[in-house]
């Protein structure tokens, strides 16, 4: 399928602005504002708030731990993304971390005795909902919505709505087909002018449709 590719337009979207909408800094681009190695965010995600790492909490980086979130990612006012560094021994009789308070005789335990969880990895075009709390090691695939004051502390699948404490399976977004279609597809990916381009369809709410056009774009019709 021929995509017409629009005439850029003399303000285009810049990834590396902070501030998407002029005069109004309650809302920014969150790769251009990172200063902590540890964070890896993509293209053109936000965040509903004038700065985004203290919503990542106890990142440290002795853990060796990533927060890592795809491209176009819509992250609402009061997310926080809790990481492994708020975990405890708890293979011992007590959870007391001694070992980060003054004055204690303990040595930090082995990372073995600890329960980390990895990285935690948010695809792309994800939206997170108002006051939601990631946990530590979770990995939420493309397209998912996490609904608002949700716990998170186990995967979501791609093209999945999650909601609730904790957080479960409230529908899938699309047929399988669709889902599949989409993740081959991969539209985060294109380079801005045809996502411009592309927009009439991504906001088309005739799935058949956007089903029939994007097997035509990927030659499967």
């Amino acid at each position: 399928m021929y995509i017409e590719i629009m005439p850029t337009p003399q303000n285009i979207p810049d990834p590396n602005a902070i501030h998407p909408i002029a005069g109004y800094d309650k809302e920014i681009y969150v790769k251009p504002s990172l200063k902590n190695p540890n964070i890896i965010v993509g293209d053109f995600t936000y965040i509903a708030d004038s700065e985004f790492e203290s919503h990542v909490t106890h990142l440290y980086p002795w853990n060796n731990d990533k927060l890592i979130i795809g491209k176009f990612c819509q992250i609402a006012a009061g997310v926080e993304f809790v990481m492994n560094g708020a975990n405890h021994q708890m293979k011992a009789v007590s959870t007391f971390p001694f070992y980060t308070l003054e004055g204690w005789n303990m040595k930090a335990p082995a990372t073995t005795d600890m329960p980390l969880k990895g990285d935690t990895v948010i695809g792309n075009d994800v939206w997170i909902g108002q006051n939601a709390t990631i946990l530590p090691g979770v990995h939420i695939g493309d397209g998912a919505i996490i609904g608002a004051s949700s716990v998170v502390g186990s995967n979501v699948e791609p093209y999945t709505i999650v909601a609730g404490n904790p957080a479960q399976l409230i529908r899938q977004r699309f047929d399988e087909e669709l889902t599949n279609l989409m993740l081959e597809w991969r539209w985060w990916d294109k380079p801005i002018n045809e996502i411009n381009a592309l927009i009439p369809m991504l906001t088309n709410s005739d799935l058949t449709e956007v089903k029939k056009k994007i097997k035509e774009i990927l030659g499967k019709d």
